[in-house]
């Protein structure tokens, strides 16, 4: 059953030496998590880490593996669809007749399926009525699937290079503004779906009409993920899950480089976390925070010259975004 996981798996790591050297690897799981309200009024991220999810709901796991669980949800218009989404996701990825073993169509579903048990939540509670982005790791043997919803982002240290495991969902992306133009939505100049959104995809908002429907076709705002799933190998060191508000001052590589650095000088997780936070409040970061890190390995990360272009680069991470949605949409 591992193997068979990991064969229906692998599609990022070479089939080479670089696989020979993951098969022999044994990630040592471990994870820290800090949170802050920001410059914001209301406090409206959520997160949550799951060390063995088939155990956390009463079930048995598949001949001994634990499927380990982290996510990040960051609300807006309200905290209910976050904090729903982070109490109920879980429990419907578990509890899924075809978890672990085909873990990406699982949680495919289970993030659609999420997302009409909050419409129905609202419908009887209009109090709750808000939505969120989602972003999930599931760590499985040596596999690491990462699914995501919104503008919540997922980094992969490999040996001190940053490997992005999500792609944020932006209007200003071309793909996504091509997928919610298809469905007579629109983007504005200010980059925001159908004048009111940030995000093209998310979980609730089932309130905001012209959104989202029942039909097979769905509404311009999806809650459907995009996955990235690969095999862990002993090159990989931490991933890095952070809202929004920590990347509209980070660049994915500034934050591995950061992490790294406090690794190397505690090899404290938690207490990582925590200044990841605290550095981007230093930048003026305005938005709530949470950083969430999942290390790969017991010791910290080894001392490493990385080759980067000698050429001093001057740009904010959000010009940094803009630039990458323009790329990707060529």
């Amino acid at each position: 059953m591992y193997r068979k996981l990991e064969s229906i798996c692998e599609n990022t790591v070479s089939k080479d030496s670089k696989q020979n050297q993951s098969v022999n690897f044994v990630p040592t799981i471990r994870s820290g998590e800090w949170s802050h309200i920001g410059g914001r009024e209301y406090m409206e991220d959520t997160h949550v880490c799951i060390s063995d999810l088939a155990k956390k709901f009463g079930l048995l796991s598949v001949e001994g593996e634990a499927v380990s669980f982290y996510g990040v949800f960051d609300g807006h218009g309200g905290k209910g669809a976050a904090h729903f989404v982070c109490d109920n996701l879980p429990r419907v990825i578990a509890e899924d007749a075809d978890f672990p073993l085909a873990l990406e169509k699982v949680v495919t579903r289970s993030f659609m399926q999420t997302d009409v048990q909050f419409a129905q939540k609202c419908s009887l509670q209009s109090s709750l009525s808000s939505g969120t982005t989602a972003l999930t790791a599931m760590i499985f043997g040596r596999s690491l699937l990462v699914a995501n919803a919104g503008d919540c982002r997922a980094v992969l240290s490999r040996l001190g290079m940053a490997i992005e495991m999500s792609k944020d969902h932006r209007p200003c992306c071309v793909k996504e503004r091509k997928r919610v133009e298809s469905l007579g939505a629109y983007i504005d100049g200010d980059d925001y779906l159908n004048g009111q959104l940030g995000v093209t995809r998310a979980l609730g908002d089932w309130h905001i009409e012209g959104m989202k429907e029942f039909s097979d076709r769905g509404g311009p705002l999806s809650a459907e993920p995009e996955l990235k799933m690969i095999t862990l190998s002993k090159d990989d060191e931490f991933l890095i899950i952070g809202s929004d508000g920590i990347w509209d001052v980070f660049s994915s590589q500034n934050a591995v480089d950061f992490v790294r650095r406090r690794l190397q000088e505690h090899n404290d997780v938690k207490a990582c976390c925590r200044e990841l936070v605290e550095e981007a409040i230093r930048r003026n970061a305005m938005d709530n925070l949470t950083a969430l890190i999942v290390c790969f390995q017991a010791n910290p990360p080894a001392q490493i010259t990385v080759n980067r272009s000698r050429v001093r680069r001057s740009i904010s991470a959000e010009g940094l975004q803009s630039l990458r949605c323009l790329l990707e949409g060529q």
